[in-house]
């Protein structure tokens, strides 16, 4: 029983929660990205190259090859087509650099509002009706 309730209160802590917090957030918001690139950028900016399809752009390294048969004995056997997708990878350096440069626009614009806050003069409170009429009783007692 103890390690079950060392693991409770583990997984219960703040940091805990709020980080799983944040990946779930941050899954969320790189499909966002995703669909921002792939749906509304990629396609503009494909047509502005010439009508190119960024996750079509590959190099064939082996061609596939069908099945040999010769009745029902497969005489050679089918090879699939080897390719290195470049334009997957040109799309994801994109997606990665929007992710980056987003995440960066949100920690510096955390970081101004809380350089404002430590910046903003605290007046502090108004003394409470005790002390006023403490200081009031005490000034009254000097004279």
């Amino acid at each position: 029983m103890g390690i079950i309730k060392e693991f409770k209160s583990f997984a219960m802590r703040g940091n805990v929660v709020d980080m799983a917090t944040g990946i779930i957030i941050g899954a969320s918001f790189g499909r966002i990205v995703t669909s921002l690139v792939n749906d509304v950028l990629m396609p503009p900016l494909g047509l502005a190259l010439g009508r190119v399809d960024f996750k079509q752009l590959k190099i064939v390294i082996q061609k596939a090859q069908e099945a040999v048969m010769d009745g029902t004995t497969v005489v050679k056997p089918a090879i699939d087509q080897v390719t290195l997708n470049y334009g997957m990878f040109i799309q994801t350096i994109i997606d990665f650099v929007i992710v980056a440069f987003c995440i960066f626009l949100i920690i510096k614009a955390m970081n101004r509002m809380m350089t404002s806050k430590e910046a903003a003069p605290t007046t502090p409170p108004p003394p409470s009706e005790e002390v006023t009429l403490l200081r009031d009783i005490r000034d009254a007692l000097k004279k």
